[in-house]
Protein backbone atom coordinates (compact mmCIF):
# COMPACT_ATOMS: atom_id res chain seq x y z
CA UNK A 1 0.00 0.00 0.00
CA UNK A 2 2.82 2.36 0.92
CA UNK A 3 4.56 1.74 -2.40
CA UNK A 4 1.35 2.41 -4.31
CA UNK A 5 0.78 5.55 -2.26
CA UNK A 6 4.27 6.86 -3.04
CA UNK A 7 3.81 6.01 -6.72
CA UNK A 8 0.60 8.02 -6.71
CA UNK A 9 2.36 11.01 -5.16
CA UNK A 10 5.12 10.80 -7.76
CA UNK A 11 2.62 10.67 -10.60
CA UNK A 12 0.62 13.54 -9.11
CA UNK A 13 3.79 15.61 -8.70
CA UNK A 14 4.78 14.86 -12.28
CA UNK A 15 1.34 15.86 -13.50
CA UNK A 16 1.47 19.15 -11.56
CA UNK A 17 4.89 19.98 -13.00
CA UNK A 18 3.75 19.17 -16.51
CA UNK A 19 0.60 21.28 -16.08
CA UNK A 20 2.80 24.26 -15.23
CA UNK A 21 5.02 23.57 -18.26
CA UNK A 22 3.18 25.23 -21.11
CA UNK A 23 5.64 24.10 -23.76
CA UNK A 24 5.30 20.44 -22.75
CA UNK A 25 1.51 20.73 -22.89
CA UNK A 26 1.74 22.43 -26.27
CA UNK A 27 3.98 19.63 -27.53
CA UNK A 28 1.69 16.89 -26.22
CA UNK A 29 -1.28 18.51 -27.93
CA UNK A 30 0.60 18.94 -31.20
CA UNK A 31 2.46 15.65 -31.50
CA UNK A 32 1.48 13.38 -28.59
CA UNK A 33 3.77 11.57 -26.17
CA UNK A 34 6.08 10.36 -28.93
CA UNK A 35 7.05 13.89 -29.86
CA UNK A 36 7.60 15.32 -33.35
CA UNK A 37 7.71 12.94 -36.30
CA UNK A 38 8.83 13.32 -39.90
CA UNK A 39 5.44 14.67 -41.03
CA UNK A 40 4.75 16.95 -38.03
CA UNK A 41 5.74 20.02 -40.05
CA UNK A 42 2.43 19.75 -41.90
CA UNK A 43 0.61 21.17 -38.87
CA UNK A 44 3.32 23.50 -37.54
CA UNK A 45 4.09 27.08 -38.51
CA UNK A 46 6.81 27.08 -41.16
CA UNK A 47 8.49 29.12 -43.89
CA UNK A 48 9.00 27.97 -47.46
CA UNK A 49 12.47 27.44 -48.90
CA UNK A 50 11.89 28.10 -52.58
CA UNK A 51 13.57 26.31 -55.46
CA UNK A 52 14.31 27.58 -58.95
CA UNK A 53 12.78 26.96 -62.35
CA UNK A 54 15.39 24.39 -63.41
CA UNK A 55 15.74 21.06 -61.65
CA UNK A 56 18.68 18.67 -61.54
CA UNK A 57 17.60 15.02 -61.52
CA UNK A 58 19.69 11.99 -60.69
CA UNK A 59 19.22 9.42 -63.47
CA UNK A 60 18.61 5.78 -62.62
CA UNK A 61 21.60 3.57 -63.33
CA UNK A 62 21.00 0.97 -66.02
CA UNK A 63 22.30 -1.67 -63.65
CA UNK A 64 20.71 -1.48 -60.21
CA UNK A 65 22.59 -2.72 -57.12
CA UNK A 66 20.19 -5.58 -56.42
CA UNK A 67 23.05 -7.47 -54.75
CA UNK A 68 22.58 -5.23 -51.72
CA UNK A 69 19.56 -7.29 -50.67
CA UNK A 70 21.71 -10.42 -50.32
CA UNK A 71 24.42 -8.83 -48.14
CA UNK A 72 24.69 -9.73 -44.47
CA UNK A 73 25.74 -7.14 -41.91
CA UNK A 74 27.64 -7.57 -38.69
CA UNK A 75 27.75 -5.49 -35.54
CA UNK A 76 28.80 -6.03 -31.95
CA UNK A 77 25.22 -5.34 -30.96
CA UNK A 78 23.00 -8.43 -31.37
CA UNK A 79 20.45 -6.50 -33.42
CA UNK A 80 22.69 -6.35 -36.48
CA UNK A 81 24.50 -9.66 -36.26
CA UNK A 82 24.55 -11.55 -39.55
CA UNK A 83 21.32 -10.21 -41.04
CA UNK A 84 20.31 -8.52 -44.28
CA UNK A 85 19.96 -4.78 -44.77
CA UNK A 86 16.17 -4.85 -44.92
CA UNK A 87 15.95 -6.93 -41.74
CA UNK A 88 18.42 -4.64 -40.02
CA UNK A 89 16.26 -1.64 -40.90
CA UNK A 90 12.89 -3.28 -40.25
CA UNK A 91 10.86 -3.59 -37.08
CA UNK A 92 11.35 -0.91 -34.45
CA UNK A 93 13.43 1.34 -36.71
CA UNK A 94 10.41 1.81 -39.04
CA UNK A 95 12.51 2.85 -42.02
CA UNK A 96 10.51 4.79 -44.60
CA UNK A 97 13.04 5.08 -47.38
CA UNK A 98 16.57 4.27 -48.54
CA UNK A 99 18.22 6.01 -51.47
CA UNK A 100 21.73 5.18 -52.71
CA UNK A 101 23.51 7.13 -55.43
CA UNK A 102 26.85 6.21 -56.97
CA UNK A 103 28.64 8.16 -59.67
CA UNK A 104 25.67 10.54 -59.94
CA UNK A 105 23.17 7.77 -60.67
CA UNK A 106 20.55 6.13 -58.48
CA UNK A 107 21.59 2.52 -57.96
CA UNK A 108 19.24 1.55 -55.13
CA UNK A 109 15.88 2.90 -54.02
CA UNK A 110 13.43 1.41 -51.53
CA UNK A 111 10.37 3.12 -50.08
CA UNK A 112 8.11 1.76 -47.36
CA UNK A 113 5.05 3.06 -45.57
CA UNK A 114 3.86 6.52 -46.54
CA UNK A 115 6.99 8.01 -48.07
CA UNK A 116 8.25 8.39 -51.62
CA UNK A 117 11.56 9.86 -52.73
CA UNK A 118 9.67 13.05 -53.67
CA UNK A 119 7.69 13.54 -50.43
CA UNK A 120 8.80 16.10 -47.86
CA UNK A 121 9.92 14.70 -44.51
CA UNK A 122 11.57 16.42 -41.56
CA UNK A 123 15.28 15.65 -41.35
CA UNK A 124 15.63 16.95 -37.77
CA UNK A 125 19.28 17.55 -36.82
CA UNK A 126 20.56 17.14 -40.36
CA UNK A 127 19.27 20.72 -40.40
CA UNK A 128 22.26 21.59 -38.19
CA UNK A 129 24.58 20.46 -40.99
CA UNK A 130 22.70 22.70 -43.42
CA UNK A 131 22.96 25.60 -40.97
CA UNK A 132 26.71 24.96 -40.93
CA UNK A 133 26.76 25.12 -44.73
CA UNK A 134 24.96 28.47 -44.61
CA UNK A 135 27.52 29.70 -42.09
CA UNK A 136 30.34 28.74 -44.46
CA UNK A 137 28.64 30.59 -47.30
CA UNK A 138 28.16 33.64 -45.07
CA UNK A 139 31.91 33.57 -44.34
CA UNK A 140 32.67 33.33 -48.07
CA UNK A 141 30.28 36.23 -48.73
CA UNK A 142 32.03 38.37 -46.11
CA UNK A 143 28.98 38.70 -43.88
CA UNK A 144 30.84 36.79 -41.16
CA UNK A 145 34.45 37.91 -40.87
CA UNK A 146 35.75 34.81 -39.09
CA UNK A 147 34.43 31.76 -37.26
CA UNK A 148 36.59 32.93 -34.38
CA UNK A 149 34.48 36.08 -34.00
CA UNK A 150 32.59 36.39 -30.74
CA UNK A 151 28.88 35.73 -30.98
CA UNK A 152 28.32 39.14 -29.37
CA UNK A 153 29.85 40.79 -32.45
CA UNK A 154 26.58 39.83 -34.15
CA UNK A 155 24.25 39.66 -31.13
CA UNK A 156 25.50 42.60 -29.02
CA UNK A 157 22.40 42.52 -26.81
CA UNK A 158 23.80 39.39 -25.15
CA UNK A 159 26.78 41.31 -23.70
CA UNK A 160 24.56 42.55 -20.87
CA UNK A 161 23.43 39.05 -19.88
CA UNK A 162 26.61 37.19 -18.89
CA UNK A 163 30.35 37.82 -19.49
CA UNK A 164 30.56 34.27 -20.90
CA UNK A 165 28.68 35.40 -24.01
CA UNK A 166 31.68 37.49 -25.05
CA UNK A 167 33.89 34.38 -24.84
CA UNK A 168 31.55 32.34 -27.02
CA UNK A 169 32.69 32.17 -30.66
CA UNK A 170 31.04 30.95 -33.83
CA UNK A 171 33.57 28.11 -33.91
CA UNK A 172 32.31 26.99 -30.50
CA UNK A 173 28.77 26.89 -31.92
CA UNK A 174 29.87 24.87 -34.95
CA UNK A 175 31.72 22.32 -32.82
CA UNK A 176 29.20 21.98 -29.95
CA UNK A 177 31.55 23.54 -27.42
CA UNK A 178 29.30 26.39 -26.29
CA UNK A 179 29.28 25.60 -22.57
CA UNK A 180 25.56 26.37 -22.41
CA UNK A 181 23.49 24.75 -19.68
CA UNK A 182 21.05 23.02 -22.03
CA UNK A 183 20.19 19.37 -22.68
CA UNK A 184 18.45 17.59 -25.53
CA UNK A 185 16.34 15.51 -23.16
CA UNK A 186 13.05 13.77 -23.90
CA UNK A 187 12.68 12.08 -20.51
CA UNK A 188 9.44 12.47 -18.53
CA UNK A 189 11.12 11.62 -15.22
CA UNK A 190 10.54 14.24 -12.53
CA UNK A 191 14.22 15.19 -12.21
CA UNK A 192 14.35 15.89 -15.96
CA UNK A 193 11.11 17.86 -16.34
CA UNK A 194 12.75 21.29 -16.08
CA UNK A 195 15.16 20.44 -18.87
CA UNK A 196 12.43 18.71 -20.85
CA UNK A 197 10.40 21.90 -20.68
CA UNK A 198 13.37 23.86 -22.05
CA UNK A 199 13.67 21.39 -24.94
CA UNK A 200 9.91 21.53 -25.52
CA UNK A 201 10.10 25.32 -25.56
CA UNK A 202 12.79 25.11 -28.23
CA UNK A 203 10.50 22.93 -30.36
CA UNK A 204 7.13 24.48 -29.54
CA UNK A 205 7.82 27.89 -27.97
CA UNK A 206 6.58 31.04 -29.69
CA UNK A 207 9.56 33.33 -28.95
CA UNK A 208 12.97 31.68 -29.33
CA UNK A 209 14.89 34.96 -29.16
CA UNK A 210 13.59 35.42 -25.64
CA UNK A 211 14.60 31.85 -24.74
CA UNK A 212 18.12 32.49 -26.06
CA UNK A 213 18.48 35.61 -23.91
CA UNK A 214 17.57 33.53 -20.84
CA UNK A 215 20.28 30.90 -21.36
CA UNK A 216 22.88 30.22 -18.66
CA UNK A 217 26.33 28.66 -18.92
CA UNK A 218 27.44 25.50 -17.14
CA UNK A 219 31.11 25.96 -18.11
CA UNK A 220 33.35 28.25 -20.14
CA UNK A 221 32.93 28.05 -23.93
CA UNK A 222 35.50 25.80 -25.60
CA UNK A 223 36.01 23.73 -22.46
CA UNK A 224 34.35 20.54 -23.67
CA UNK A 225 32.20 18.98 -26.38
CA UNK A 226 28.56 18.50 -25.47
CA UNK A 227 25.91 17.99 -28.12
CA UNK A 228 22.74 20.07 -27.67
CA UNK A 229 20.39 21.90 -30.02
CA UNK A 230 20.31 25.40 -28.52
CA UNK A 231 23.86 25.93 -29.78
CA UNK A 232 22.81 25.46 -33.42
CA UNK A 233 19.74 27.61 -32.90
CA UNK A 234 21.97 30.48 -31.81
CA UNK A 235 24.13 29.89 -34.90
CA UNK A 236 21.03 30.32 -37.05
CA UNK A 237 20.29 33.68 -35.39
CA UNK A 238 23.90 34.79 -35.95
CA UNK A 239 23.57 33.97 -39.65
CA UNK A 240 20.31 35.90 -39.97
CA UNK A 241 21.76 38.92 -38.13
CA UNK A 242 25.03 38.86 -40.11
CA UNK A 243 23.38 38.54 -43.53
CA UNK A 244 20.33 40.68 -42.79
CA UNK A 245 18.23 37.96 -44.42
CA UNK A 246 15.69 35.47 -43.17
CA UNK A 247 17.06 31.95 -42.87
CA UNK A 248 14.66 30.54 -45.50
CA UNK A 249 15.47 33.32 -47.97
CA UNK A 250 19.25 32.97 -47.62
CA UNK A 251 19.00 29.18 -47.93
CA UNK A 252 16.83 29.55 -51.03
CA UNK A 253 19.21 32.04 -52.63
CA UNK A 254 22.48 30.30 -51.82
CA UNK A 255 21.59 26.59 -51.83
CA UNK A 256 18.13 25.55 -52.96
CA UNK A 257 18.12 27.44 -56.25
CA UNK A 258 21.81 26.97 -57.17
CA UNK A 259 21.60 23.21 -56.43
CA UNK A 260 18.56 22.99 -58.70
CA UNK A 261 16.39 21.31 -56.08
CA UNK A 262 13.35 19.54 -57.49
CA UNK A 263 10.98 20.63 -54.71
CA UNK A 264 10.51 23.57 -52.38
CA UNK A 265 11.39 22.70 -48.80
CA UNK A 266 10.10 24.06 -45.50
CA UNK A 267 11.61 25.10 -42.19
CA UNK A 268 9.64 25.32 -38.97
CA UNK A 269 9.47 28.71 -37.24
CA UNK A 270 8.67 29.63 -33.65
CA UNK A 271 5.60 31.67 -34.64
CA UNK A 272 4.31 33.86 -37.45
CA UNK A 273 4.73 36.84 -35.13
CA UNK A 274 8.42 36.31 -34.35
CA UNK A 275 9.31 34.29 -37.48
CA UNK A 276 12.54 32.72 -36.23
CA UNK A 277 13.61 29.61 -38.11
CA UNK A 278 14.33 26.34 -36.30
CA UNK A 279 17.95 26.23 -37.45
CA UNK A 280 18.61 23.31 -35.09
CA UNK A 281 16.25 20.79 -36.63
CA UNK A 282 13.29 22.16 -38.55
CA UNK A 283 13.99 21.53 -42.23
CA UNK A 284 11.73 19.23 -44.23
CA UNK A 285 12.83 18.14 -47.69
CA UNK A 286 12.76 15.17 -50.05
CA UNK A 287 15.20 12.28 -50.12
CA UNK A 288 16.38 13.23 -53.61
CA UNK A 289 17.02 16.86 -52.71
CA UNK A 290 18.77 15.85 -49.50
CA UNK A 291 21.06 13.67 -51.63
CA UNK A 292 22.02 16.79 -53.62
CA UNK A 293 23.48 18.29 -50.46
CA UNK A 294 25.56 15.13 -50.22
CA UNK A 295 26.63 15.65 -53.84
CA UNK A 296 27.77 19.19 -53.01
CA UNK A 297 29.98 17.89 -50.19
CA UNK A 298 31.18 14.97 -52.30
CA UNK A 299 32.38 17.50 -54.88
CA UNK A 300 34.13 19.67 -52.27
CA UNK A 301 31.72 22.57 -52.47
CA UNK A 302 31.31 22.67 -56.25
CA UNK A 303 28.04 22.24 -58.13
CA UNK A 304 28.29 21.64 -61.89
CA UNK A 305 31.34 23.88 -62.20
CA UNK A 306 30.09 26.61 -59.82
CA UNK A 307 31.61 27.22 -56.40
CA UNK A 308 28.88 27.18 -53.70
CA UNK A 309 31.06 27.07 -50.59
CA UNK A 310 34.81 27.03 -50.11
CA UNK A 311 36.70 23.76 -50.33
CA UNK A 312 38.35 24.57 -47.02
CA UNK A 313 34.93 24.68 -45.34
CA UNK A 314 34.17 21.19 -46.66
CA UNK A 315 37.55 19.96 -45.45
CA UNK A 316 37.07 21.34 -41.95
CA UNK A 317 33.61 19.79 -41.80
CA UNK A 318 34.42 16.30 -43.01
CA UNK A 319 38.08 15.49 -42.39
CA UNK A 320 38.63 12.10 -40.72
CA UNK A 321 39.70 12.94 -37.19
CA UNK A 322 38.47 11.65 -33.83
CA UNK A 323 39.14 14.95 -32.12
CA UNK A 324 35.93 16.45 -30.68
CA UNK A 325 34.27 13.00 -30.86
CA UNK A 326 34.47 13.10 -34.66
CA UNK A 327 32.11 16.10 -34.79
CA UNK A 328 33.27 19.11 -36.78
CA UNK A 329 31.22 22.01 -38.08
CA UNK A 330 27.98 20.05 -37.48
CA UNK A 331 29.10 16.96 -39.43
CA UNK A 332 30.33 13.59 -38.14
CA UNK A 333 33.19 11.62 -39.58
CA UNK A 334 33.07 7.87 -39.06
CA UNK A 335 35.90 7.82 -36.53
CA UNK A 336 33.15 7.88 -33.90
CA UNK A 337 31.43 4.63 -34.91
CA UNK A 338 34.15 2.02 -35.54
CA UNK A 339 36.84 0.35 -33.48
CA UNK A 340 39.38 0.93 -36.24
CA UNK A 341 39.65 3.16 -39.26
CA UNK A 342 37.62 1.84 -42.23
CA UNK A 343 39.30 1.15 -45.54
CA UNK A 344 37.61 4.17 -47.09
CA UNK A 345 36.03 6.34 -44.39
CA UNK A 346 33.00 8.48 -45.02
CA UNK A 347 31.20 11.26 -43.19
CA UNK A 348 27.58 11.88 -42.36
CA UNK A 349 24.87 14.15 -41.01
CA UNK A 350 22.48 12.67 -38.47
CA UNK A 351 19.05 13.49 -37.05
CA UNK A 352 16.85 11.93 -34.38
CA UNK A 353 14.79 8.92 -35.41
CA UNK A 354 17.69 7.87 -37.60
CA UNK A 355 17.65 10.40 -40.43
CA UNK A 356 21.02 10.00 -42.15
CA UNK A 357 22.86 11.60 -45.04
CA UNK A 358 26.06 9.61 -45.60
CA UNK A 359 28.81 10.46 -48.11
CA UNK A 360 31.83 8.39 -49.13
CA UNK A 361 34.14 10.25 -51.53
CA UNK A 362 36.37 7.28 -52.40
CA UNK A 363 33.46 5.19 -53.63
CA UNK A 364 31.52 8.19 -55.01
CA UNK A 365 28.58 7.24 -52.82
CA UNK A 366 25.68 9.18 -51.34
CA UNK A 367 23.25 7.34 -49.07
CA UNK A 368 20.05 8.66 -47.52
CA UNK A 369 17.85 7.02 -44.91
CA UNK A 370 14.56 8.50 -43.68
CA UNK A 371 12.61 6.80 -40.91
CA UNK A 372 10.12 7.19 -38.10
CA UNK A 373 12.23 5.50 -35.43
CA UNK A 374 15.75 4.32 -34.69
CA UNK A 375 16.53 3.30 -31.13
CA UNK A 376 20.27 2.86 -31.66
CA UNK A 377 22.07 6.15 -32.29
CA UNK A 378 24.97 5.07 -34.51
CA UNK A 379 23.47 2.00 -36.17
CA UNK A 380 22.45 3.48 -39.54
CA UNK A 381 25.79 5.22 -40.24
CA UNK A 382 27.55 2.03 -39.16
CA UNK A 383 25.52 0.01 -41.67
CA UNK A 384 26.18 2.54 -44.40
CA UNK A 385 29.92 2.40 -43.71
CA UNK A 386 29.86 -1.38 -44.10
CA UNK A 387 27.77 -1.08 -47.25
CA UNK A 388 30.21 1.45 -48.67
CA UNK A 389 33.08 -1.02 -48.18
CA UNK A 390 31.06 -3.56 -50.12
CA UNK A 391 30.80 -1.13 -53.04
CA UNK A 392 34.59 -0.92 -53.10
CA UNK A 393 34.78 -4.61 -53.97
CA UNK A 394 37.11 -5.31 -51.03
CA UNK A 395 36.49 -7.15 -47.80
CA UNK A 396 35.35 -4.59 -45.22
CA UNK A 397 37.34 -4.26 -42.01
CA UNK A 398 34.35 -3.26 -39.90
CA UNK A 399 31.91 -5.81 -41.28
CA UNK A 400 31.70 -8.84 -43.49
CA UNK A 401 30.02 -9.59 -46.77
CA UNK A 402 28.04 -12.79 -47.12
CA UNK A 403 29.49 -15.49 -49.32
Amino acid sequence: MRKKHLTGIVLLSSLCMVMHSCSIIRGLRADGQSGPHIYSFEHHAHDTITNGTQAFQFPYAEKQAVWIDTLHFFNQAPRYHNITLQKALAGKTDTQGILIIQNDSIVYEKCFGDISTDRLATIFSISKSITSLLCGIAVDDGFIKSVDDAVTDYLPELKKKDPMWQKLTIRHLLNMQSGLDFDDTYSLRIKHLKRLNAMAKLNYGHNLRKQIRQQKFRCAPGTEYRYESMTSQILGVVIERATGKRYADYLSEKVWRPLQMESPATINIDSHKHDLAHAFGGISTTMKDLAKLGRLYLNRGMWNGKRIVSEDWIRQSTEYDNDNHGYHFCWYNTSSIGAEKPLYPGFYAHGIRGQVLYVNPHNQLIMVRIGKHDNTYASIPYLFEQLSDSFSGELPRIGEKSK
